[in-house]
């Protein structure tokens, strides 16, 4: 009982740090490209959220799974052939099933192999520890970033074109803010956020 106990405890804590202490984007400040490129719309946001989640999970269960194997000179590459693969499968995927999704998100989707978030787990937690936490600390980063990319990509939609998942949320005569679908307002906003959730973080560990 009491193994049991310390091992939800261990996935607990490794699923809060992805999450709030650890967020990839608001505390390491990894994956800033992305997150001002692809959050002008929820849906391109909802995409590489999971597109992202994904690959950091599977890459890093596979790195966990072989990391007794991976000879340490050549560690970084066989992370970049492993994440590759993963990446590769999302841009088909969503090029057979969400065409215009795939076409919203260009380039940004094949960037994964080169996103911070995904290498840095690899080498930070899954060479380190078995596959069944590295795929717990995955889902946990994959989702602290999408949480970030969806609230900013909210606000973004509603200012830029006054939709929500291209529905008409805002009365039609609403003035719409141009500069919120661009790169300049996401930066605007995504500081923002960074700001508040870090405040709320730091209050919520001090209570």
């Amino acid at each position: 009982m009491k193994l049991i106990r310390l091992r939800y405890t261990k996935w607990y804590n490794i699923m809060k740090d992805g999450i709030s202490r650890n967020n990839p984007v608001v505390v390491a400040v990894l994956g800033i490209c992305s997150s001002l490129a692809v959050t002008n719309k929820v849906e391109n946001a909802i995409a590489m959220g999971l597109g992202v989640t994904f690959v950091v999970m599977a890459s890093s269960a596979a790195v966990a799974a072989i990391r007794n194997f991976i000879p340490p000179k050549v560690r970084m590459v066989t992370y970049m052939v492993i994440i590759s693969t993963f990446v590769i499968a999302v841009q088909m995927f969503l090029a057979a099933y969400f065409p215009a999704i795939s076409k919203a998100l260009g380039a940004y989707v094949g960037l994964i192999i080169t996103n911070c978030i995904v290498m840095g787990r690899a080498e930070a937690f899954a060479v380190r520890n078995p596959v069944r936490y590295s795929l717990i600390d995955g889902f946990a980063s994959g989702m602290g970033y999408t949480f970030v990319l969806l609230m900013v990509s909210v606000v973004r939609e509603l200012l830029a074109f006054g939709t929500l998942l291209n529905i008409q949320i805002m009365p039609v005569t609403f003035p719409t803010w141009a500069v919120m679908a661009l790169a300049p307002g996401g930066f605007f906003v995504l500081g923002l956020f960074i700001w508040l959730i870090r405040e709320w973080i730091h209050y919520y560990e001090t209570v």
